[in-house]
This record gives C-alpha cells, sequence and structure tokens, in this order.
C-alpha cells in the first residue's frame, strides 16, 4: 500500500487510500477481514508495505493487526518499483504460509485456501479481460499460463491482486533473482513475472474464484464499492451515540457515534463518519467523513472529506479535507 493514490485524489492528499473508511471501516481493514475468512489457521502477522505516511498511521495500522490477534509490522517502499519488489521489501517475514494482497483490492469469497497446490491465486471472471492480468487453468483449476491485457481472448479469468504462498522461501528467492538480474518491465519489477518463473519450475498454482471483486481505484469505484458492501450488509447500522432528529433513514446505511441528523432524508447507500452534521438535507449513495458538515444540500454518488462543509448546493461531488463550498 505504498502507492500515492493519485486517481482517488483530493481524498489521498490527507489519507493513504488504504485507510479511507468506507461502510464503517478502513478499506485495508475490509481486506484483512476477507482474507481471514479464507483461512482455517490464526494470521500471525500482518506486514504493511507503506510510503512514509507518519506516525499517525503507522499506529493505524498496528491497531488493525491487533484486531485481528497478529502482530503488524511496518514496511517501507522509498521508490516505486513494481510490484514484486514492494513485497520484497518486507522480507523478514517471509517464511513458511504467506498471503500477499494489494491495498486498493475487496472482495467476497465463500471458498478456504487448502494445501493441495503450492499456492492460490484469487481471480474473477471479467466482461473485458483485455484489461487485467489473467490466467487460463486445466480442468483441475491448475494454473497454466499467465497472460498480462490479452490482445485477443484467451481467458476471461483475471487477477485480482491477492495471492497465497505455501512456501513463501521460494517466492523470496525468485523476487531476489529477478532484482538482482534487473529484469524489469518499464523500469518496474513485477510479480507476475514471478509468478511465471516459479509455474516454469514446476509449481503448481490453483485459481480460486471470488464472488464478487470491488475496486477502489477511484472516487466513482470506491462510491460503488460502498455502496455494494452496505447492499451486503443488508440493514441499518445506526450508532446509539448519534442524535436523529426529523429524519428519514433509507436502509442500508451506516451512521457512526456522534453523528447529528436534524430534517434529513438519508440513504439508501450512505455512510456517515464520526462527528458528521446533517441538516436540512437529502443523501444518497455517498461517503461521508468525520466530522463533516452539510446544510440545506441534496447530493448524490459523492465523497466528501473529513472537516468539509457544504451549504446550499445540489449536485455530485469529490471534495477534499477541510473545503467549503456554499
Amino acid at each position: 500500500m505504498a502507492g500515492m493514490g493519485k486517481r482517488m485524489r483530493p481524498h489521498t492528499l490527507t489519507t493513504p487510500k488504504p485507510l479511507i473508511p468506507i461502510a464503517g471501516k478502513p478499506i485495508v481493514e475490509h481486506l484483512v477481514k476477507e482474507v481471514a475468512t479464507t483461512l482455517t489457521e490464526p494470521i500471525e502477522e500482518i506486514g504493511f508495505v507503506i510510503g512514509h505516511f507518519g506516525e499517525k498511521v503507522e499506529k493505524q495500522l498496528l491497531e488493525i493487526a491487533k484486531k485481528f490477534g497478529a502482530e503488524g509490522k511496518i514496511f517501507y517502499q522509498n521508490e516505486a518499483l513494481g510490484t514484486a519488489h514492494a513485497i520484497y521489501c518486507a522480507q523478514e517475514m517471509m517464511s513458511g504460509k504467506i498471503i500477499v494482497a494489494f491495498a486498493d483490492t475487496l472482495f467476497k469469497a465463500n471458498f478456504s485456501i487448502s494445501n493441495h497446490s503450492d499456492g492460490s491465486i484469487w481471480v474473477k471472471q471479467v466482461k473485458n479481460p483485455s484489461a487485467f492480468g489473467v490466467v487460463t487453468t486445466d480442468e483441475n483449476q491448475i494454473i497454466q499460463k499467465f497472460i498480462e491485457k490479452p490482445e485477443s481472448f484467451v481467458s476471461d479469468l483475471a487477477i485480482i491482486g491477492i495471492y497465497y504462498f505455501k512456501e513463501s522461501e521460494k517466492l523470496k528467492n525468485e523476487i531476489e533473482k529477478l532484482i538482482n538480474n534487473h529484469k524489469t518491465v518499464n523500469g518496474e519489477y513485477q510479480l507476475t513475472d514471478v509468478l511465471e518463473s516459479l509455474s516454469k519450475k514446476g509449481l503448481k498454482f490453483s485459481a480460486v474464484t471470488v464472488d464478487e471483486w470491488f475496486d477502489c481505484g477511484n472516487k466513482n469505484a470506491t462510491v460503488s464499492t460502498n455502496l455494494n458492501l452496505l447492499k451486503i450488509q443488508g440493514d441499518n447500522f445506526i450508532s446509539s451515540k448519534s442524535k436523529i432528529k426529523n429524519a428519514i433513514i433509507v436502509p442500508p446505511c451506516y451512521i457512526a457515534d456522534n453523528v447529528e441528523i436534524n430534517d434529513a432524508v438519508i440513504g439508501p447507500h450512505v455512510s456517515l463518519e464520526k462527528g458528521t452534521v446533517v441538516n436540512s438535507s437529502i443523501v444518497r449513495n455517498s461517503i461521508i467523513q468525520r466530522f463533516a458538515l452539510l446544510e440545506n444540500t441534496n447530493i448524490t454518488n459523492s465523497m466528501i472529506g473529513a472537516y468539509a462543509q457544504i451549504r446550499g448546493k445540489l449536485d455530485e461531488f469529490s471534495l477534499s479535507d477541510y473545503s467549503v463550498i456554499e
């Protein structure tokens, strides 16, 4: 999660993308929770590969690890040298079983990881395979080939960015060879090259298909993911510490502690984070960050930053922290 999150600006100017809250939790916490559901063993350690996000962010990440009974560790990728290089930054953790996940990908799945192969790669059937890295499989769902953004159809199983390795030492050694041989694509060390090399050496990877795959790459995608997660939740979550007067809450919505709602219609598919105030407004299909203020407004398909204020406007917004629109 060391990237700068440029497609999610202005929100990532103040908060790393994986820590942006949707449906009541930071993106990365949703991810760890879903990974945990696929495991039959407890998670011992969680390593976060980040840029230099500051002590407050690092503390928040370590707290997330603690929630899952794991020891949290922080690693830094100081230069954007690709996916394989990012993983290698956490090389001290690469012993035994490991899951690698890129933190802007969320999913829902009903499988459990098994040890009948050397590893597993999470995939999802997609309508436009040419936009993704895809895999081909045999009748036992063992991966035969990795193809990056195929121009003609070879498979519709897209790699979503989550991987399991039974012996992570082999992954570590292969990345080491890639880096030592300076094998790059556009100046970056790519995990796909490592997977191809391991496959040629006889390692067998299973393709495991997720039920749902949610993107958090930009504002519209993140608002859509918030909608889907709230739909899965299925009903309203309303904190007992919120204050609601003369309001209609259309489910599903998430309403956090110390939210105040007066003379408003909220929902469906709205997340209101801690301390938000909504007066005389209609809010649909939106993510409103902590301590925002909405008055006499009607918004939809929006992301409103922390401490931002909107008064008297009817529109769709992607508004940064501390901004004011009147």
